[in-house]
């Protein structure tokens, strides 16, 4: 809502934390909140893997994890690092060297679980190929893989066991002189992560990463996370998220990006502000929200656009948005700029006509920003 002054009620103070690089991207710190998601191709199908990535990156993917079970997907990893467009975090699980032969290939971030990486050996060994080759790791405390010996003094997963089991492997790779580290304290219930989170948030000035893990498909996932996440960024803790759904994997990034939008934490793309719509409605409301929707996803600038199906509300919203349509009589509508009225509509080829508003309005706040930035 590039017109509209800054309410301070809408501030959030983000937690202070230590700065940390994953390849190109600053995580934590005064850096901007990064959106990560998680391919699900087979990592050794490079060409599949590579075009999952590209995917993401246009939809706007800061960061992309890349599973590396086997040997076969470190192998590939090289050859997709070499292709990716965005700094690749390799997933790691029960097998220290597949850590390091992906910090060998080129892997931005090392992702280890501390339930199942091994013992300190191996970690001291993991820690050695991540300085060697420039990688940050993050440390990926999850409810469902939690050590032994937390469970048996806990006796069930809890927000104080992942907490524990964070802190203890923090320890670890502090006594082998590592900082460049991040973690997470992920579990699919919200209230155990939440709390888990909280509690870390207090513990330790490392960058946080943020997850509701296995949150399920893409309607119930996106509210979960959107509940989980929002409540924790809403308190300023987080600086990196990732959005776990069954669904693919560009959805997630598409919903991360909304929940730091609705905060007001990231500004990237058109923000649609629309009705439900209802027998009062001018027009065909979820029709055309699902056409703009479409047609604009390509837009990158952030900018807001209302689409509203009557006078009740329509107006109101229009003066708090870039463009706005508001539904009228008689087959036609009012075209609000900078929350003014502009010019009336018709319903026919108002689509069409919105499209070329939103994409003039980009290309100038665009313009605008190079000159300032040319001084």
């Amino acid at each position: 809502m590039t017109h509209n002054p800054i309410r301070p009620w809408r501030n959030i103070d983000r937690r202070v934390s230590r700065q940390i690089r994953v390849g190109k991207v600053l995580v934590g710190g005064d850096a901007p909140i990064s959106v990560q998601t998680m391919t699900n191709t087979l990592t050794h199908d490079v060409k599949a893997t590579i075009e999952q990535i590209q995917r993401c990156a246009v939809a706007g993917a800061d960061i992309v994890r890349v599973s590396t079970p086997d040997e076969d997907s470190t192998r590939a990893l090289k050859e997709i690092v070499a292709e990716s467009p965005v700094p690749i975090v390799a997933d790691i699980h029960f097998h220290y060297k597949r850590a390091i032969e992906a910090a060998e290939a080129g892997a931005a971030c090392l992702r280890i679980n501390p339930g199942n990486i091994g013992d300190a050996r191996r970690v001291a060994e993991v820690v050695r190929a991540a300085k060697d080759h420039g990688c940050s790791i993050r440390i990926g405390v999850n409810a469902g893989s939690l050590e032994r010996h937390l469970l048996d003094k806990y006796g069930e997963p809890c927000p104080d066991a992942m907490v524990e089991s964070g802190l203890d492997h923090i320890k670890l790779l502090q006594d082998n002189d590592f900082h460049e580290y991040k973690i997470s304290v992920k579990a699919s219930d919200v209230f155990m992560a939440a709390a888990a989170y909280q509690q870390l948030a207090t513990a330790t000035d490392a960058p946080i990463h943020l997850g509701i893990t296995e949150a399920g498909g893409l309607m119930s996932g996106t509210v979960k996370s959107a509940i989980g996440l929002g409540s924790l960024l809403w308190f300023g803790i987080g600086d990196t998220i990732r959005v776990s759904l069954s669904a693919d994997p560009v959805e997630e990034v598409k919903v991360g990006f909304e929940i730091l939008k609705s905060l007001g934490l990231r500004h990237r793309g058109v923000t649609i502000i629309s009705c439900p719509s209802c027998a009062r409605q001018g027009f065909d409301v979820i029709k055309t929200v699902a056409a703009l929707e479409d047609r604009l996803a390509h837009v990158t600038t952030s900018l807001s656009l209302s689409i509203i199906g009557c006078v009740v509300n329509g107006p109101g919203e229009a003066l708090m948005t870039d463009i706005g349509f508001t539904g009228g009589g008689a087959g036609s509508g009012m075209i609000y700029l900078a929350g003014k009225q502009h010019h009336k509509l018709g319903n026919e080829g108002m689509v069409d006509h919105i499209v070329e508003l939103v994409e003039k309005r980009a290309a100038e706040i665009e313009a605008a920003a190079e000159k300032e930035k040319a001084g």
